[in-house]
């Protein structure tokens, strides 16, 4: 019995020690020990690199008193209220743009042209019109953040120089001007939203 017992004791730690080198043995590479990376030569030398995602690192933000809280809280309800349209609105033209390169005649880009038109008129009459001014002015400046060209010039493009300034004189009556711009450093506090908001880093990058 106790040489049973001996066998056994042995058989094990065989068996344990047979594990413990195959699971630390160096010259054994598993599904994920390699790393497949890409080669620069640099002075006849190749060195490896790999490119890694974007990390943007924000500091908290501190606030002097209750006010101030209200006030980025009703502007950050105000960015992700009209942020989808902004992002629709830059897929869409830039799509336009693909299809007027690529249209075979004058009546073609027309065609496209007031298809576009209709599409942004029915979400107007449908979503848009129901946005405050205060909204609609955010949206005008992310429109132009987003297509790097003010909501002015582009109705000035679609539609020409006549009906852009009559949609402008109608903006200015409501407090609003279509050909303003966006500027990241004056406007950071709706960049830091933008930034930290999980739709637009989702659907817009």
């Amino acid at each position: 019995m106790k040489f049973f017992g001996f066998l056994c004791f042995f058989s094990i730690s065989l068996s344990l020690i047979v594990q413990g080198q195959e699971k630390y043995d160096p010259n054994i590479k598993g599904a994920k020990d390699t790393i497949r990376v890409a080669l620069t030569r640099v002075d006849d030398q190749l060195i490896p690199w790999a490119s890694l995602p974007e990390v943007v690192i924000t500091d908290t933000r501190i606030f002097k008193s209750p006010e101030q809280i209200a006030a980025y809280n009703r502007l950050k309800y105000n960015v992700y209220k009209v942020l989808p349209y902004a992002v629709y609105a830059r897929s869409r033209y830039a799509q336009l743009q693909k299809d007027l390169a690529t249209a075979k005649n004058k009546k073609e880009e027309r065609m496209l042209a007031k298809a576009f038109e209709k599409e942004v008129k029915d979400m107007f009459n449908r979503e848009i019109k129901q946005l405050t001014i205060t909204q609609g002015g955010i949206l005008i400046k992310l429109i132009d953040r987003e297509l790097g060209t003010s909501s002015y010039d582009i109705l000035k493009e679609m539609k020409g120089g006549f009906t852009a300034f009559l949609y402008q004189s109608v903006a200015r009556v409501f407090g609003n001007n279509l050909k303003n711009k966006y500027d990241s450093q004056e406007d950071r506090d709706i960049e830091a939203i933008i930034q930290s908001s999980p739709y637009y880093r989702y659907y817009a990058l």
